[in-house]
Parts: C-alpha cells; sequence; structure tokens
C-alpha cells in the first residue's frame, strides 16, 4: 500500500476521532464513553437480538457482554432470553434508557451542527459531500465475500430474493421453473461455488460460478440487494470469480443476461465482456458474453 495514502488516512482518523469527542470517557459530556452510547443508538422500539447487535457493530461476544452489563446495571437496558430458544438473547431499552437516547440525539445533532457552523456555505456543502462519499467507501470496505453452499439459509434468502426482483422487473414476470437454473451440485466445489455477500451481517448479495470440465466458467444468479447498489458489489462479484475461475486454470468467462438489467449490461461491458453468439437456450437471455481471462501461473 502507497505510505502517502496509509499516511493520509491515518492523518484523517486523528482529526475526526478528535473533533467527534471519542477521545473523551464522557461522549457528548454525558456520563458514558462512546462504545456505551453507540450501542444504545443500535437498539430500537422493538428491541433487537443481541447476536445481530455484535454482527452490525463488528464487536466480539464478550466486549458487547461488558457494555450490555454496564447499561443494565445503570437501568437502560433490560437482557432477557428469547422463549422459543433460550440461548438468544433481545435487549431492550427502558423508559431510562429512551431518555438517554433521545438525550445523545439531542447532543449529537448540537455537535453536528457545531462541525458546520464556523465554515462558509460551500466549505459546507463541500464537507457534507465528502463526508458522504467518505461514508459510502467505508460501508464499502465494510462488505464481505463468504462461499456458503447453495442450500445454506443466506444463499436461499438470496435467490428468493433475485428471483422476486426479476419477477417484478421482467414485463412478463420470472418464473425460476422455466429458466435454466443450475443444480446447486453445479454450485459446490469442485464444479462450481456460490458467494454470499454480507454487510454487518445482512446478507446483501449472491454469485455463483459454475466450473464444467471441457467448457467456460460461467457466472450465475449475480444479484445486488438494491440499498447496497452504487458500492462496487458488482464489479467486486466479477472480480473475485474471474479470480477463481483463473485459479482453476480456466481462460474463458461467460454469462447472459436479460436485456431489461440496462445497469448490469453496462457493467459487463466496461468490465471487458463483449457480445457473442447465445450458447445455451436460457429463455430469459437476450444476450450472451465472455471474456478472455489469464490463466493463474498455479492452476
Amino acid at each position: 500500500m502507497d505510505a502517502a495514502r496509509t499516511e493520509q488516512v491515518r492523518r484523517f482518523n486523528r482529526t475526526v476521532t478528535e473533533r467527534v469527542g471519542v477521545l473523551h470517557d464522557h461522549y457528548l459530556g454525558l456520563d458514558r464513553p462512546i462504545g456505551e452510547a453507540r450501542l444504545l443508538w443500535e437498539i430500537d422500539e422493538q428491541g433487537q437480538d443481541v447476536r445481530r447487535l455484535r454482527e452490525r457493530l463488528g464487536l466480539d461476544s464478550g466486549y458487547v457482554s461488558r457494555l450490555l452489563r454496564s447499561l443494565e446495571a445503570d437501568g437502560l437496558v433490560t437482557v432477557e432470553p428469547q422463549p422459543r430458544d433460550r440461548r438468544v438473547r433481545t435487549v431492550r431499552l427502558t423508559y431510562a434508557g429512551r431518555a438517554e437516547r433521545a438525550a445523545l440525539d439531542g447532543r449529537s445533532d448540537e455537535l453536528a451542527s457545531s462541525l458546520l457552523e464556523l465554515l462558509n456555505t460551500a466549505q459546507r456543502a463541500r464537507l457534507v459531500a465528502a463526508m458522504a462519499e467518505v461514508d459510502q467507501l467505508l460501508t464499502a470496505s465494510t462488505v464481505t465475500l463468504h462461499v456458503v453452499d447453495p442450500d445454506h439459509p443466506d444463499a436461499q434468502y438470496c435467490l428468493r430474493s433475485y428471483f422476486h426482483e426479476l419477477h417484478e422487473r421482467f414485463e412478463a414476470g420470472f418464473d425460476p421453473a422455466r429458466s435454466l437454473l443450475p443444480d446447486a451440485g453445479e454450485l459446490r466445489p469442485p464444479h462450481g461455488l456460490f458467494l454470499v455477500a454480507r454487510l454487518h451481517g445482512e446478507c446483501v448479495g449472491c454469485a455463483g460460478l459454475k466450473l464444467p470440465p471441457g467448457a467456460p466458467a460461467e457466472i450465475k444468479r449475480m444479484w445486488v440487494a438494491p440499498h447496497t447498489r452504487g458500492l462496487g458489489l458488482g464489479r467486486r462479484f466479477l472480480a473475485e470469480l474471474e479470480a477463481r475461475a483463473a485459479r482453476h486454470g480456466f481462460g474463458v468467462l461467460r454469462l447472459d443476461t436479460n436485456t431489461t438489467l440496462s445497469t448490469a449490461i453496462g457493467l459487463y461491458h466496461s468490465y471487458g465482456f463483449h457480445e457473442v453468439a447465445a450458447f445455451n437456450d436460457e429463455p430469459y437471455a437476450h444476450h450472451w458474453f465472455e471474456k478472455q481471462i489469464t490463466t493463474a501461473p498455479s492452476a
């Protein structure tokens, strides 16, 4: 990594931590460190699953347990096991917890305003725009990719979401029974793989890769959740699948798509795919693409 860029990131981190007050034990002037305050913000009115809370904040279970014990001792939250599965715990705000979260919200608004008030109009616009871009890029860097079995609940959730979106977008709807869906075995090693993308523990995308002997590698069922589009996840899927196909010795990567998916078509063109003649009988496909890839030396 470039040393100058690394130093710029560190300088930015130092400036932000100093400016927003996270160096103090009494965050926003209240008798609470930022860890406990952040936890309060994440607990909605219906309560929150403790495991989901850990995933959302990227914290280990021991640290979250200590924070919750402190908040519980102060009468701000209750933590109770669910009746159907006592291994699953739910945390809820008490009346005092809701009052303190409201106070934190007010102080946070004041802090945000103070960051802008000494700037002129043009500077404020620049800072807010820069913050939006930093937020988007940092969110993109938080997304993780995992190889899972295509029958895994997360994979099935993504596929159901994908099929539902296609049904809504295609003029004649989408029926999975009519599509050339790969068998689950075609997306398991050694015949292929299935990737699921997660953001703070939430499934936000998927993509399959077929690795058939004697034929090009093929991308299947690539989907990105609408609310995470713009994070570059589609391009990241393509890069990851290309690298994996290359490591398995494949020199050609291909895919098919529907004309309705114009944004995806634009992505494939920009990523180096070129349109070719139909190579399958997929009833929902209007375009077929291929890309020559470089076989990894270790293959």
